[in-house]
């Protein structure tokens, strides 16, 4: 009778329904078994607890591993420099030993390999990749999905800012002269959104949009924004600008930021004049008004720079602006009045014009070369527009590039003038190698690398060389292995 009684209050308890789940937020609590590929056809859900994962890995490593993806491992000695593998642990917010961590890092090496598309279709697996993550698997689109679905927007900027943190330690930041520029990506989504127009001419289409950040002197990206369709460059640069100020914390008047045409409205000018330390310049738009305008400052205004250059500044005063006068810098250029062409530039600061316009604003276009240089490493396709989920992958991707740049300085050339396409082709799928254990080391050998007396120098005896630096050999990830590499 007590316990028909029992079981009577438990069925009619208004929390019972929640207590028999509160299983499922224990933190220790074993991960669900994830969906991976083991070839193009075989798919698997294979156990993702941390037990299961080191036996695992230690039985690829007891297996000994041969392939052609063995070149991403020359990437390892650059995290452990870098400090990624601490970064996407603090972004994940679990035990090193979890399986997230490890999925972020696959995250980041896809990124390197420049691979798009659905990752059935790649085989990466048995080739040395999924061991480099410290997986025995390769895990599939929908594990890498919740993966990113769990993390906001704020927390990515986060791993960003402190990414852009441990950069600028290592000196890969100037923070003298920022250049920021929209990258638009032609989207085939179905849902309704605002089409863009580049220019008068072309038909309107749905984009994708990141805003970037670039340090215009080392040509290295500082942090980037995503938006939809629907935001301004005056409503996505003001967070833009802020996540830049968080990592180079700059002085005011230290930091000039060079923008194009699209840059110039009141509202934003304004915010960067009142609310950042960072000067602005952009180019006013070649209009007819303006034109006249220029046309019409008296010529003992100009200060002949050389033959065919003159350049002009005084205060100038926006139509809608609410912060007061700015500077308007004039480049005119022409020997002749009837040959004479005028350029109009507006700054938030008093500043010397003539350096300005003819070696600061020029060294925006490396932004472009940015692009073209490294845009294949996850930033050349729209993917998905949860901005949570894209966010996401990019910051991941900025993490790749990061390391791709500390592995440029080590290669000779003409390797580390490649493009991040071609340095996924040529030098992580080109080199053919295997991987085994000797003692508490893991040693890779590459058969075909190039230049590889310019590789020994840098690679070989990997553990005494990042001990001398102040880092530490092992590898995290990888149970405290260390890393040598051998060129045969």
């Amino acid at each position: 009778a007590c316990g028909s009684a029992s079981a009577a209050w438990t069925a009619s308890s208004p929390t019972s329904a929640f207590e028999e789940k509160l299983y499922q937020y224990r933190p220790d609590r074993t991960p669900a078994p994830l969906e991976t590929f083991r070839t193009k056809k075989q798919v698997r859900s294979v156990p993702a607890d941390p037990a299961a994962i080191e036996r695992g890995v230690r039985q690829l490593l007891a297996d000994k591993v041969s392939g052609n993806l063995l070149g991403l491992w020359l990437l390892v000695s650059e995290h452990l420099r870098l400090g990624t593998w601490d970064l996407l642990c603090a972004w994940r917010g679990q035990a090193p030993a979890r399986v997230e961590p490890r999925l972020a890092l696959q995250l980041v090496h896809e990124a390197a390999l420049c691979v798009t598309g659905v990752r059935q279709a790649r085989c990466l697996s048995q080739k040395g990749f999924e061991v480099l993550n410290g997986l025995p698997f390769v895990a599939s689109d929908q594990a890498v999905h919740d993966l990113l679905e769990a993390h906001t927007v704020a927390e990515a900027q986060a791993l960003q800012r402190h990414l852009g943190l441990l950069r600028r330690a290592r000196g890969h930041f100037v923070g003298r002269l920022l250049a920021i520029d929209p990258h638009r990506l032609r989207s085939y989504s179905q849902r309704q959104m605002p089409r863009y127009r580049g220019d008068e001419t072309s038909k309107p289409f749905k984009v994708a949009q990141t805003f970037f950040c670039l340090d215009a002197d080392s040509h290295q990206p500082v942090c980037f924004t995503a938006a939809s369709s629907a935001v301004s460059v005056t409503q996505a640069t003001p967070p833009l600008l802020a996540l830049a100020e968080a990592i180079l914390g700059p002085q005011p008047g230290q930091t000039l930021v060079v923008a194009d045409t699209e840059h110039y409205t009141a509202a934003l000018l304004d915010h960067v004049a009142t609310q950042t330390p960072f000067d602005l310049l952009v180019p006013m738009p070649q209009s007819r008004p303006l034109a006249a305008q220029m046309r019409a400052v008296p010529p003992d205004a100009f200060r002949p720079r050389w033959a065919g250059l003159a350049t002009a500044r005084r205060p100038y005063r926006l139509k809608h602006g609410t912060a007061g006068s700015y500077w308007q810098l004039i480049q005119r250029t022409g020997e002749t009045p009837e040959t004479y062409e005028f350029t109009g530039f507006l700054s938030t600061a008093d500043r010397d014009e003539l350096d300005d316009l003819t070696l600061e604003y020029p060294k925006r276009w490396h932004v472009e070369e940015f692009f073209n240089a490294y845009q294949a490493l996850g930033w050349n396709r729209a993917g998905t527009l949860n901005q949570n989920i894209r966010t996401g992958q990019m910051t991941l991707a900025l993490v790749a590039q990061a390391a791709l740049h500390e592995l440029r300085t080590r290669l000779g050339p003409p390797t580390a003038s490649w493009d991040a396409e071609h340095l996924a082709q040529g030098l992580f799928r080109g080199l053919d190698g295997d991987l085994r254990i000797t003692d508490d080391t893991l040693l890779v050998t590459y058969y075909n690398a190039p230049n590889p007396e310019g590789l020994r120098a840098h690679y070989e005896h990997l553990p005494e060389r990042l001990a001398a630096e102040g880092a530490d050999p092992r590898l995290p990830w990888l149970y405290g292995f260390k890393l040598d590499i051998r060129f045969k």
